[in-house]
């Protein structure tokens, strides 16, 4: 079965498994790489914590402890002939080995950072039509029922890291830094990372959560009601106890999402009342609880103090944009193969420089692109990561049509994720890629009742 995003999609690895056909079971081998995609997604929520609570003196080998799940679901598929490869994965694929032979030999010379810059094209952006491939709708709302019921204890430990000082167990840093994990905030509040290394972490994860609250209160049957309500006052709750602006305005697209929607399944408009009704009904209880009024405060204070810095949400969004794409040809000469991949990321630093707290290229991820591969390969790998997003916007609108409203809600994440999320970052790497697949597999067919 080809991928819904691209017609010329081939399966590499198609004549070995011909060859051995008679030798794979090939409903054991699709159930395998189903455990394997879960359990690259459980590395993804539980991998912060694994580097800060439970081996902190593994904290450095376990920023890439989802590299082998990655590599193990590529190897696997390709052996079976179930790794979908279009002009996307092609493309990614000759970025990604010109761009580490560049690094080696013009660009930082260090082997090491270039093989972590480039596991990112390599091992994991294949795996988005990977999990498009294997997973299909029932198994992305399988997947959202687990992300409701993991919400309910990640909200409460980010409102105990929100109201514990920095120097509590629930509040250590990577590697047990005792300085803390939380990043800074306002009125004296840090921003909670959750079970994550970093604050991102947390505002990808609520906004998935957003996604299938939104989903499931249009179609209530599909999940058991008590674990609604819960999971709706985890993701309303965590908005203001993340102080995330980032969070809040990811949760309004996803609403915006939803009404835009009534265009083409104007069925939903009785629902979609209910649960807005049903969501006021909980913020106006939440705003009675003094937790919730104090953390409120916070958000507002953050808005007013960025607002202060960096002017409207609006020039906030643009200027970083511009700047980020313009920030690699200021640092100095671009050359024309770039500085060398890995070197923009926090780990490609640290490596180079025996710092992680700077950015060499860029902070943000399309000028860390151009400044790692140049102006040509840099863009290159742009267009690809954007014009796959817009591919998906467009079949999941389509889909609105047999009122699936699943893929397009899912997009409401995955397109930022996906075209400008940066992924130097593991954890942002590891969402892009999950809400990616996701998102094609939500496409592929529509879900059962």
């Amino acid at each position: 079965m080809s991928t819904v995003l691209d017609n010329n999609t081939s399966v590499i690895g198609r004549n070995t498994a011909l060859n051995i056909g008679s030798r794979i079971n090939h409903v054991a081998i699709v159930e395998s790489l189903k455990k394997g995609i879960w359990f690259y997604f459980i590395l993804l929520i539980i991998e912060g914590g694994l580097r800060k609570w439970a081996f902190p003196s593994l904290a450095t080998p376990l920023l890439v402890v989802r590299d082998p799940v990655a590599i193990w679901l590529l190897w696997t598929a390709w052996r079976a002939g179930y790794l979908p490869a279009n002009n996307h994965f092609y493309i990614m694929l000759f970025i990604g080995f010109c761009g580490m032979f560049a690094a080696i030999t013009v660009g930082h010379h260090s082997l090491l950072v270039a093989c972590y810059g480039g596991r990112i094209l390599l091992f994991h952006f294949p795996l988005i039509f990977l999990i498009g491939k294997i997973f299909d709708a029932d198994d992305v709302l399988y997947m959202g029922k687990i992300v409701l019921w993991m919400s309910v204890p990640m909200f409460l430990l980010i409102v105990a890291q929100f109201y514990s000082p920095q120097s509590a167990f629930v509040n250590k840093g990577i590697g047990a830094d005792s300085q803390g994990g939380g990043f800074s905030g306002a009125l004296g509040y840090f921003r909670p990372p959750g079970t994550f290394s970093f604050t991102t972490g947390n505002t990808q994860f609520f906004s998935l959560v957003a996604v299938f609250v939104v989903y499931f209160w249009l179609n209530v049957e599909k999940v058991n009601r008590v674990l609604l309500i819960a999971a709706t006052v985890a993701m309303i709750g965590s908005i203001p106890i993340s102080i995330s602006r980032g969070l809040l305005i990811q949760t309004i697209l996803t609403g915006a999402f939803a009404l835009a929607s009534l265009s083409r399944t104007p069925k939903l408009l009785g629902r979609m009342f209910g649960a807005a009704i049903g969501l006021v009904i909980i913020m106006a209880l939440l705003s009675n609880l003094p937790f919730f009024s104090k953390a409120i405060e916070a958000l507002t204070s953050r808005f007013d103090t960025a607002k202060q810095s960096e002017g409207s949400i609006d020039n906030t969004i643009i200027n970083r944009i511009g700047a980020s794409i313009m920030e690699p040809f200021t640092n100095g000469d671009l050359p024309f193969f770039g500085f060398g991949i890995g070197m923009g990321t926090n780990a490609g630093a640290r490596l180079l420089i025996g710092r992680s707290d700077v950015f060499l290229i860029a902070e943000g991820e399309w000028g860390r692109l151009i400044g790692e591969l140049g102006a040509i390969f840099g863009v290159a790998a742009i267009i690809v990561r954007l014009q796959l997003s817009i591919k998906m916007a467009i079949h999941a609108y389509k889909k609105l049509r047999m009122n699936d409203v699943l893929p397009w809600l899912m997009v409401s994440v995955s397109f930022q994720a996906v075209a400008q999320g940066q992924w130097a970052q593991p954890t942002a790497l590891g969402f892009g890629i999950i809400m990616g697949g996701l998102t094609i597999a939500a496409i592929k067919r529509p879900a059962t009742a």
